[in-house]
């Protein structure tokens, strides 16, 4: 085993020798021979920059870690908010979020979204006069379903009728028997006619 010595480069002077095994040394060789170009750096730390969400954009606020709004209003959908926030308003709406549990807050801020673009639809009846209009087309879509459901029954009976009608008329003609076909003349052995058949009889021998 060799040894070397290590130099302190502060003071100079010489330390205890530190033993070196063969593998430290074809290592120090294997690392002589690398270029320095080759030598691996470790890759450079990439920096999360993080937005703020659209609520917090519009409001301009400093978007912390937890807030409520982002989740459900990204930054990429800033008329989302801007709709609800103009008709709730965001303090409104995060109180309202925050007496929600998570598993319902998605759909809360879906129904919001609805009803403001409803309401600046119409501000009169805002989302009741378009949940009363569904209603109108469920109403007629269903009567029309009634009837044409009475249509297709009557055809169904229709057509049932047909069939026994024409099953009846089958049966009736297996069951009587043919009908013999009529005779103009019935005069054949009534002796109306002038033929005298005495001769016909008259015995052979005289």
């Amino acid at each position: 085993m060799e040894m070397e010595y290590s130099v302190d480069i502060t003071d100079g002077s010489a330390t205890a020798p530190i033993p070196i095994s063969p593998s430290t040394t074809t290592s120090k060789s294997s690392c002589r021979q690398l270029s320095p170009t080759s030598v691996l750096t470790p890759p450079p730390q990439s920096t999360v920059v993080l937005s703020p969400c659209a609520a917090c954009k519009i409001l301009r606020r400093r978007c912390v870690q937890k807030c409520v709004l982002a989740p459900y209003f990204p930054p990429t959908e800033p008329l989302k908010f801007t709709i609800a926030h103009r008709v709730f308003g965001a303090s409104n709406i995060i109180k309202l979020l925050q007496e929600l549990p998570e598993s319902q807050r998605a759909d809360a801020v879906s129904s919001m979204v609805y009803e403001a673009n409803a309401r600046l639809r119409d501000p009169v009846y805002g989302c009741a006069g378009a949940i009363c209009q569904l209603q109108k087309q469920v109403s007629e879509l269903q009567a029309e379903l009634a009837k044409a459901k009475a249509e297709v029954l009557n055809m169904q009976c229709q057509h049932s009728s047909l069939l026994s009608m024409f099953f009846a008329e089958m049966d009736e003609q297996l069951v009587s028997p043919p009908t013999p076909p009529p005779y103009e003349n019935l005069n054949f052995f009534t002796g109306t006619d002038d033929v005298n058949l005495g001769g016909v009889f008259e015995p052979l021998w005289t």
